[in-house]
């Protein structure tokens, strides 16, 4: 009778009890550690409900396997069981539980606002960096300073871009002209056209994480896939090479997509563009007759050495980063297409990076899911921004691998990327990259 207990609706028998010790706990006395498991027959959420079987009577079977006399049962989960179960449970390509409305209301008021005079200084504090590199270099002509200065001039073109592109944006300031202006001048002054990227920059944008409508680094098919021929495959796959795509896809876009970037008649853009379009093309037409000009007044080894390997190291870090927003998670994301596609799944399958001391100098560029989500945030409030976002993210939001004051851990993320990320399926709504595994010949890499 000590294994039968007394409820209102009667003496019912005790649930069956499992020994399962919990790891990293021993009890006082030595003794296991027991968890219930409930009868399957309960099918009440009252605790003093009787149970029954099929025919409407009481089910007084008898699952009793020990004495009453153990220490006091636990039915807690582990934690580390129930993060397992739960991180299984998520799916990436999933619908997130939020909407873009509730992102936009958690993001402080203040981070909206766009400073003309703030984004100027900005300007005006990278483009005396890069004038001050240039003469301290020229001046020095040491090659023990041209590497280090190659890199660092590089890297301010870079950052030189990434304020051109919040112009493109209208994150710069609220006036159009302002952004134009300044637009014209930093991107131009590294031979991109402003208009004619600003324009298909923003079909990225409205189109990100979409197979076919996205314009930047979007997957190919396997149809495209297998029709390009071997050196196109191997300059897009192979390190360092397809960090130098960036002037290529200015003039013929991406494997299975046309058009120009400098021609208004590509099916970039729009007719009412074509101005604007010819506009960026002229201005890149000029800088890029000034730097023939530079070439017999300076020397074209003095011109390489001041602009050309600067300009290529400004188009790696372009290429690099611009990847990395989206490719290279150690789980894969999706790619969409049809009705699975929206604005904002697509947004979330962008990725945060971090770049150590790099954060600054390119403008928290790297902060880079918010960007997508709301271009029109200035650059100077991406972080905050972030920050008060997250909770509604929740595992949609990847937090970023911390960096040492160098990126250099992104490297292997990059060629691990380039080797795994191939194609996606012809057919599919959630679709994911595959391998090929014949792209390094004997060389096998990983599925999808």
């Amino acid at each position: 009778m000590a294994n039968l207990v007394l409820s209102e609706c009667g003496i019912r028998p005790l649930p069956r009890i499992y020994t399962t010790p919990r790891s990293n706990f021993i009890s006082n006395n030595n003794k296991p550690i027991f968890k219930f498991r409930p009868l399957t027959s309960y099918k009440t959420s009252s605790p003093l409900a009787c149970s029954r079987d099929g025919f409407g009577g009481r089910n007084w079977s008898l699952n009793v396997s020990v004495p009453l006399t153990t220490t006091t049962p636990i039915v807690d989960e582990s934690p580390l069981e129930e993060e397992e179960e739960e991180k299984q449970r998520f799916g990436p390509g999933a619908p997130p539980p939020f909407n873009l409305a509730d992102i936009r209301a958690a993001i402080p008021k203040h981070c909206w606002v766009k400073s003309p005079w703030k984004s100027m200084s900005y300007v005006l504090r990278d483009v005396a960096i890069v004038f001050a590199l240039a003469a301290g270099a020229a001046y020095l002509n040491n090659w023990i300073v041209w590497p280090l200065y190659w890199l660092a001039q590089g890297t301010m073109f870079w950052a030189l871009f990434v304020l051109g592109h919040d112009c493109g944006h209208g994150s710069f300031s609220n006036d159009p002209r302002l952004n134009n202006v300044v637009g014209h001048l930093l991107h131009s002054s590294i031979l991109v056209p402003y208009h004619g990227w600003r324009i298909s920059h923003r079909t990225h944008h409205q189109n990100h994480g979409h197979v076919e409508n996205d314009e930047s680094w979007h997957p190919m098919s396997e149809k495209i896939y297998q029709s390009l021929d071997k050196p196109t495959r191997f300059f897009r796959f192979t390190l360092p090479l397809v960090m130098l795509a960036y002037p290529f896809y200015l003039w013929a876009r991406s494997p299975g997509k046309k058009g120009s970037h400098y021609h208004p008649e590509s099916d970039l853009f729009l007719p009412k563009e074509k101005t604007d379009v010819l506009t960026s093309t002229a201005c890149w037409t000029a800088m890029a007759a000034l730097l023939i000009c530079l070439n017999f007044v300076v020397g074209p080894v003095q011109m390489l050495k001041l602009y050309g390997i600067p300009y290529w190291i400004n188009v790696m870090w372009l290429d690099f980063v611009t990847y990395l927003h989206h490719h290279g998670h150690e789980d894969k994301l999706p790619w969409y297409r049809g009705k699975e596609w929206s604005y904002l799944r697509g947004g979330l399958t962008t990725l945060d990076r971090d770049y150590g001391v790099i954060n600054n100098i390119h403008h928290d560029i790297g902060t880079h899911v918010i960007h997508h989500l709301f271009p029109q945030i200035p650059h100077y409030h991406l972080v905050e921004a972030t920050e008060a976002v997250k909770p509604v993210l929740g595992k949609y939001y990847r937090e970023p691998d911390k960096s040492g004051p160098l990126p250099l851990h992104l490297l292997g993320i990059l060629a691990k990327s380039i080797k795994e990320d191939h194609y996606v399926s012809d057919e599919g709504e959630v679709v994911y990259y595959k391998a090929d595994p014949n792209m390094y010949g004997e060389i096998k890499v990983g599925a999808d």
